[in-house]
């Protein structure tokens, strides 16, 4: 009798351990969700025609060209853009230039930039 109660005691623990850990399962999965963000993917077509957006945004008089009043906040990125270093940033040279950062991030040279692709290229 003694051996059967002490089994069935020892199943009700391993049975409640592992409802616990189940608990602590789902908790940690929970907490994981909260924070989840969805991988992300960027054909260089898309990114060309969102920079070619935001181009269009910066030029504010619609000149074709982003002049020292119109660029954002001192933008190092930005200004890199500027070959000939005239202080004008051309649509030609901010396509070049955006194209050549995507391309950069690109690490596996696939034409697609991945959300951890972008990461990677943040730390290099």
């Amino acid at each position: 009798m003694q051996v059967k109660l002490v089994a069935a005691l020892a199943a009700t623990g391993l049975f409640m351990s592992a409802c616990g850990d189940k608990d602590a399962q789902r908790a940690q999965a929970d907490a994981n969700a909260v924070g989840f963000v969805p991988p992300s993917v960027t054909s260089r077509l898309d990114f060309g025609a969102s920079m070619e957006r935001r181009f269009r945004t910066l030029d504010r008089n619609a000149d074709d060209r982003i002049t020292k009043d119109e660029l954002p906040a001192p933008n190092a990125r930005i200004k890199a853009f500027d070959r000939n270093k005239d202080g004008i940033i051309t649509a030609i040279e901010w396509s070049e230039g955006t194209l050549a950062w995507f391309d950069r991030m690109d690490l596996n040279r696939d034409g697609t930039v991945t959300s951890e692709e972008r990461a990677e290229s943040r730390k290099r």
